[in-house]
């Protein structure tokens, strides 16, 4: 940049520029030359002036220490474009890749443009290169079709306890089978309710196992790619009683301690059930040992409804709730002692026990993934109060973020992590700018005050609320299907009751229990509990409760990270471009359109659109879970159990048939004469059979349904693309490429298109 003043040495461009600006333009508006600056006309004028405006706040923006939170954004975005990829990519090379990266940045280390600009891509690089070397860590053999009566032996290592049954993790020394094509090292087993063995047991029984499942329709949620980074490599259900036998080898220390938790849990979780029984003490007892399936099916739908969901999982708010509420004790006791607290520093004393009552609490609550990024986030804020930085910044959301996705970077596809990370980036942001009230110096009357003081609270509580709320809507819109209308005014009337009692409250019936002095306070921490299911079943029984959305692509959730990034990370105006690409990505959201044709990977359940807009679904195999999933990504209300989803087929002892909305036939052939009569008449045909190789339909066989999964069909026209959860040419550990079909599907004597199937897959949870 030129430096336009006269006085000597160097200067930086802010300055040289202030200098020369001064010296340029003197008092009056002058030049010293005494002619008047040229015009270029008035719409001319205007954009220069805007151009420069926009250079002046592009160039504060790239000021030191400005940044460093983009750091996190680029290693997400490497991380990202690793489960973008078709084929699993290589170790070496991503290691490669990375290293150059970081060598470019270095060399550019003291060039002002170069140097953030390589920094960026080190970053993208870095995160590419962690989850790739993660996965090849973790690689596990994964099954790839079913196998029956399969005898397995091995330690139990987790245990769940759900609403219908149970469910137990299993490390097999042993597994044996006639139809094993893998052994995975770790299998996820459901067993009858109230039959699962203790962590750490040798059990020995029989098991039908099955591949983890893939997604139910294109774009969905991949189970089978959430259970590889588990480590579990099948799931399935026990065949008979499960027998408990002598361990061929020692148990591991790991695993020991793994089961003295486990044991703890479940006697603190049998306790709280003794004295608060129903869906007071289930809640109870999943905010403090995080088993949370015991909750009944019509108040965990409320939670959800209402947008209280988020107190049963326990993640960042319960995290910080439990070292807030233990700081706060602490230093207050020390304080207590004037003498002993002017002397120490009481406040990072109480910081370094909140910290260990923190991790008390990961390893109580099951140590999930959501509760270990939690766990990092609080400890990088404790740390920060240990060494007298500042708590709440953006850079120590940033630091905060690296651990998690260095940890665990397969979370950054996860639903938890995106929401949780979203909600607090944009309260961190909020607080920055907006939230400091300051006191107002007058000296006014105790009761003035006190009304001030209470005024902020609840102004602050609402902000926190609405902004939270709207932070975290289009992850919610994406992955759940679902959006809260009232999720604010629910918060803001049972979140004040879950921190300030039902919390403070459960960890002090905590520290009782062992002195045998918990009953009371356990009841009421229910009664608080009370309180918050009475708002959830109220909220979801108000009109307009339920907010629907049609599922969408991945492109509009990118597009509206990017703005919420944006509008959060820049501090000129220049982040109100942020909202402009919010709103682009709303309406693309909204405008996404939605597949006419739905075939699950089995080719037992199939959904056609009808005229009315409607899905018609019709099932020759009783699959609830799948049916329920469609209609839930179509924004459709219905439950399977309705038995007008099947009104739009008629049907007979050879299979059934669908009018399209464009006067076409849908057939599903069941036998092989309809099959054949099908393939001539009807524009699309279902099939469990191999189709004939001269069928003029768009044919969906066997052959189609094994090698790709679930698929949807969309019309473009006279013609019809096809989307696959599992497209032609992808191999991934957890998703391995499938025989390539010999006979391609066709449409009026034209291969139908494959290339529109999403290579990102979308987070729903769900089991």
């Amino acid at each position: 940049m030129v430096d336009w003043g006269r006085g000597g040495g160097k200067r930086g461009p802010a300055e040289g520029r202030a200098e020369g600006r001064a010296e340029t333009w003197p008092p009056g508006g002058e030049p010293r030359s005494g002619r008047a600056p040229v015009s270029l006309g008035g719409f001319a004028d205007a954009g220069y002036a805007v151009a420069q405006r926009a250079r002046q706040w592009a160039e504060a923006e790239v000021r030191p220490g400005r940044l460093m939170p983009w750091l996190p954004v680029a290693f997400g975005l490497g991380i990202a474009l690793y489960f973008a990829a078709e084929t699993e990519p290589k170790a070496w090379a991503a290691s490669a890749l990375a290293f150059a990266a970081i060598t470019v940045a270095f060399l550019a280390r003291r060039r002002p443009l170069g140097f953030p600009t390589a920094l960026a891509a080190a970053a993208v690089a870095m995160g590419f290169a962690t989850v790739t070397l993660r996965s090849a860590y973790i690689a596990h053999p994964v099954l790839t079709r079913p196998a029956g009566n399969v005898e397995i032996s091995g330690f139990v290592v987790t245990r769940e306890e759900r609403e219908r049954s149970d469910r137990i993790v299993v490390r097999a020394l042993k597994l044996e089978g006639a139809r094993l094509d893998q052994k995975p090292a770790r299998v996820r087993i459901s067993v009858r309710k109230g039959t699962a063995p203790p962590v750490g047991t040798y059990v020995t029984f029989r098991a039908r196992l099955n591949p983890p499942l893939a997604p139910l329709r294109p774009g969905g949620y991949d189970f089978a790619r959430d259970l590889y980074f588990q480590g579990i490599g099948a799931t399935g259900f026990a065949l008979g009683a499960i027998r408990i036998a002598e361990a061929p080898q020692p148990v591991s220390l790991r695993l020991q301690f793994a089961a003295s938790i486990q044991g703890l849990r479940d006697d603190i979780d049998a306790r709280i059930r003794a004295v608060v029984p129903g869906d007071k003490g289930a809640i109870a007892s999943a905010l403090i040992t995080g088993k949370r399936d015991a909750i009944s099916a019509p108040v965990n739908e409320a939670m959800y409804v209402s947008s209280l969901a988020h107190v049963l999982s326990i993640s960042g708010y319960h995290m910080a709730v439990v070292a807030g509420v233990v700081f706060f004790f602490v230093r207050a006791l020390l304080a207590l002692v004037p003498s002993f607290a002017s002397r120490r520093p009481i406040k990072k004393w109480a910081a370094s026990i909140a910290l260990g009552a923190a991790a008390f609490y990961l390893l109580l609550s099951g140590a999930e993934v959501a509760t270990q990024r939690a766990f990092i986030m609080t400890a990088i804020v404790l740390v920060g109060v240990m060494a007298d930085r500042p708590a709440i910044t953006l850079r120590t959301l940033a630091l905060a973020a690296f651990g998690v996705l260095l940890y665990a970077p397969q979370a950054v596809v996860h639903p938890s992590f995106q929401m949780s990370f979203a909600a607090t980036l944009a309260l961190v942001a909020a607080y920055e700018r907006s939230v400091r009230w300051q006191a107002s110096g007058r000296d006014t009357s105790l009761g003035a005050r006190v009304a001030l003081w209470g005024g902020r609270e609840i102004a602050a509580l609402v902000l926190a609320s609405i902004v939270a709320g709207l932070a975290t809507t289009p992850y919610a819109a994406y992955h759940f299907h679902r959006i809260a209308p009232y999720g604010v005014l629910s918060n803001l009337i049972a979140m004040p009751i879950v921190s300030a009692w039902v919390m403070p409250v459960g960890l002090l019936a905590l520290v009782a229990a062992p002195f045998g002095f918990d009953g009371l306070l356990w009841r009421l921490m229910g009664e608080g509990i009370g309180w918050m299911i009475a708002v959830a079943l109220w909220v979801a029984q108000l009109p307009g409760a339920v907010g629907r959305m049609p599922s969408f692509g991945v492109g509009p959730l990118l597009l509206v990270t990017g703005g919420i990034v944006v509008l959060c990370l820049l501090r000129t105006p220049l982040r109100w471009c942020g909202a402009a690409v919010i709103a682009v990505a709303s309406l693309w959201a909204i405008q996404a359109p939605q597949p006419d044709v739905l075939i699950s990977a089995d080719g037992q359940t199939v959904a056609a659109r009808g005229t009315n807009g409607q899905l018609s679904i019709r099932q020759t195999r009783s699959d609830a879970f799948t049916v329920r999933y469609w209609l839930a990504a179509d924004g459709d209300a219905r439950v399977p159990a309705n038995p007008a989803l099947a009104e739009g087929f008629r049907c007979d002892a050879d299979g059934c048939t669908a009018r399209l909305p464009n006067g076409r036939v849908l057939a599903l052939a069941l036998s092989a004469d309809a099959l054949r009569e099908d393939c001539g008449r009807a524009a699309v045909v279902v099939t469990a059979r191999e189709a004939p190789p001269g069928c003029a339909s768009v044919a969906v066989d066997r052959n189609l349904s094994r090698a790709q999964g679930a698929v949807a069909l969309m019309r473009e026209g006279d013609r019809w693309s096809l989307l696959a959860a599992r497209p032609a040419g992808q191999d991934r550990p957890w998703a391995k490429a499938a025989p390539v079909v010999a006979e391609q599907p066709r449409a009026a004597g034209r291969p139908i298109l494959r290339d529109a199937t999403p290579r990102t897959q979308d987070l729903e949870p769900g089991d």
